[in-house]
């Protein structure tokens, strides 16, 4: 058998950001994830879409490196996930993680720690621009506000793959489009950020790709312009037609 972390070629010719090779993932009789192969480039920014159950947050937290393939594999430039891959990724999930008690600042400085890719600067500027005070604490913040605390962290790493589960999804709609502006204008042209989402009509415009998953197998991959040349829809008319929604 072909080991992939070790047949990838010189450096100067990297492999793709993320490679997923038949990944499978089964909880108990549920399997989450069915054989999903999936290959994205560096430079792109890919929605996640499916239904509820269709393995969205699995597939994330499987390549984040947070759960365990049960079968297949997963390559982040290259390599399993692991310590090599920690600087490479950085993962919003879902539900809020942080603790309630702490102050803005103190987790800005716990980041600061812990990530060398880092930047205490980036995050405290686009607090600033959302009106978000350093000083104040989680527990006093709306689900909506400690949201765009969690996508600004996220944000300020200088990171090559972005795993962003719904990140406009508990934010009032005045706010979804600076944040879709957050996340254009800071990550970099070389990374790659992949957004699951129920909000598909809000985050299409800044799509170059989607992926849609159905019941843990991709049912769609393609670029969002094929689908509207080809198709003559939009993503979400495209959405609706695949799942009957």
């Amino acid at each position: 058998m072909v080991d992939l972390q070790q047949s990838f070629p010189a450096p100067e010719m990297r492999p793709p950001i993320l490679q997923c090779c038949q990944l499978s993932k089964i909880f108990g009789a549920v399997q989450a994830l069915n054989a999903v192969d999936l290959t994205l480039e560096r430079g792109r920014i890919v929605g996640l879409l499916g239904p509820n159950g269709s393995g969205k947050s699995t597939l994330l937290k499987t390549i984040s490196g947070l759960l365990t393939p049960t079968a297949g594999d997963v390559f982040i430039n290259g390599y399993r996930p692991g310590t090599e891959t920690k600087a490479h990724v950085a993962y919003l999930p879902e539900r809020t993680y942080l603790a309630d008690w702490m102050r803005v600042r103190d987790i800005v400085g716990f980041f600061a720690d812990f990530y060398d890719n880092f930047d205490s600067n980036k995050a405290y500027d686009m607090l600033g621009r959302l009106r978000i005070n350093p000083s104040d604490r989680l527990k006093t913040m709306s689900k909506g506000t400690k949201e765009k605390v969690q996508l600004i962290l996220v944000m300020s790493r200088s990171a090559d793959l972005y795993l962003l589960d719904e990140p406009i999804g508990g934010v009032d709609p005045a706010a979804r489009d600076y944040i879709l502006s957050t996340i254009l204008t800071n990550y970099s042209p070389n990374a790659t950020v992949v957004i699951s989402t129920h909000l598909i009509g809000d985050v299409e415009k800044v799509l170059n790709d989607v992926v849609f998953l159905a019941w843990g197998r991709i049912a769609l991959y393609a670029p969002v312009e094929e689908i509207r040349r080809k198709e003559g829809k939009s993503v979400d008319q495209m959405f609706r037609e695949v799942f009957r929604c």
